[in-house]
């Protein structure tokens, strides 16, 4: 399959690289304008408004895929369409696809197909996602990395109100990040409101409303999710019985 990457970008460069290490056979990295003459497989790898305009300049014949998380497949329609989106952030030639996953669709099984088979070659594991849950995986994919962010600088705020570098926070956070991972959420759910200590969270929300005021609505719905997350794990031991 002769594959050509049309995106001269951070992730288009990124794929591009990865691929010619991984001995695939590919054209040369082409800009927006490209026509994909040659080529079995077109990968745009261009900004999520420009997909339409570069695949209606790509000649009939080739399968065309586009690398976006919440775009659907109908800016390509003309073609026989993929998607291939990586679920990581690209560094340019640092990039490593390797043991990544990846969200992949397809107008039809052999477009399904051929995304799977370029996800192989750079080493990424894949799970199908299809138009109608885009939106949904990409908002997952957005709290998953931005929100937890969001999350680790306003503990950092707070923190740096009462002489704590955010140092003494990262072994918490990874060691919250990595239970969640080993245990699931129910399980790595620790802190005063899982004890049920209601006095606690009371002192903890009256120190936040005081030195970062613009954090309560954040602490109270985390506090309202923690305890959603607890019924629902009591809900379902309930279930088990």
């Amino acid at each position: 399959m002769r594959i050509q990457v049309v995106g001269r970008g951070r992730m288009g460069s990124a794929i591009d690289g990865a691929l010619r290490a991984a001995g695939a056979a590919l054209l040369p990295i082409a800009g927006r304008g490209a026509d994909g003459a040659g080529a079995d497989f077109v990968l745009l790898a261009v900004p999520d408004a420009a997909i339409a305009e570069a695949a209606e300049r790509i000649a009939p014949g080739p399968i065309v895929g586009h690398l976006s998380g919440i775009t659907t497949l109908a800016p390509l329609a003309e073609h026989e369409a993929c998607s291939l989106h990586p679920l990581l952030s690209a560094a340019g030639s640092r990039t490593q696809f390797d043991g990544a996953w990846a969200a992949i669709d397809g107008s039809t099984e052999r477009a399904v197909s051929a995304a799977g088979e370029i996800a192989g070659i750079l080493g990424m594991r894949t799970f199908r996602v299809r138009d109608e849950d885009r939106a949904a995986y990409h908002a997952s994919a957005s709290i998953a990395a931005n929100f937890l962010v969001v999350l680790a600088a306003t503990a950092e705020r707070l923190a740096a109100t009462a002489g704590v570098p955010r140092e003494a926070l990262v072994p918490l956070a990874e060691g919250a990040l990595s239970n969640w991972v080993r245990l699931g959420a129910g399980q790595a759910l620790t802190g005063p409101v899982v004890r049920g200590d209601t006095a606690t969270v009371a002192l903890q929300r009256a120190a936040v409303a005081e030195r970062d005021q613009q954090s309560v609505a954040l602490y109270d719905a985390m506090v309202a999710s923690s305890l959603a997350l607890i019924d629902e794990g009591a809900a379902a031991a309930e279930g088990d019985e």
